[in-house]
């Protein structure tokens, strides 16, 4: 590997995962009107990794909203995950446990946000097929209205030996997603 792939490679699981490690499996953009909530359905088996990438604003009215993340359509409360908040002001960190859904991202720019701004953020579902553990989940996002906005660095959990083979997004209020937002799956190669 070139030092310029060294240095591009992240890090996943223990082992690098070089730049074409990474296979789109497919892309959603919302439309005009937004749409309540974002599904990927019938996820191949075929990668070790599953990572979302997104640029999302929230139709939620409200300054900003959280995107909550479930797997294979589970209600129950086997969800549980913690974040770091950063805003260049303060910081805070939050547990949550029980949950019916997992806090996938910080929050996002909503409806009442500055007109035009969007969140982005990369999710990534570690070893989503392996029958034997649990699912974990990382990401990393943030949005910048400005000066203002916030970063955050969260990890889920999902108490469920299933293989991962759907993955639903909607928001805090459940009023879903801005037009433009886009949502990206991509698999990686183990």
């Amino acid at each position: 590997m070139t030092p310029m792939l060294g240095i591009l490679a992240s890090q996943i699981s223990g082992h690098l995962a070089a730049p074409n490690s990474y296979e789109s499996i497919t892309t959603n953009t919302v439309g005009s009107g937004g749409t309540t909530s974002i599904t990927f359905s019938s996820i191949s088996s075929a990668y070790k990794h599953l990572q979302l990438r997104f640029t999302a604003r929230s139709l939620d009215v409200d300054t900003n909203a959280f995107i909550y993340m479930r797997f294979n359509g589970d209600t129950a409360s086997n969800y549980s995950d913690h974040y770091l908040r950063g805003d260049g002001a303060s910081v805070s960190a939050i547990a949550n446990a029980n949950n019916t859904v997992i806090y996938a991202t910080g929050q996002i720019p909503a409806l009442n946000a500055t007109a035009s701004v969007f969140g982005v953020g990369v999710v990534d579902i570690l070893d989503y097929t392996n029958t034997n553990k649990y699912k974990t989940s990382r990401s990393l996002n943030g949005y910048d209205s400005n000066g203002s906005g916030s970063i955050f660095l969260e990890s889920g959990n999902w108490r469920n030996t299933n293989a991962v083979s759907s993955i639903t997004l909607t928001t805090q209020a459940s009023q879903g997603f801005a037009q433009y937002s886009s949502f990206a799956l991509y698999g990686i190669k183990g």
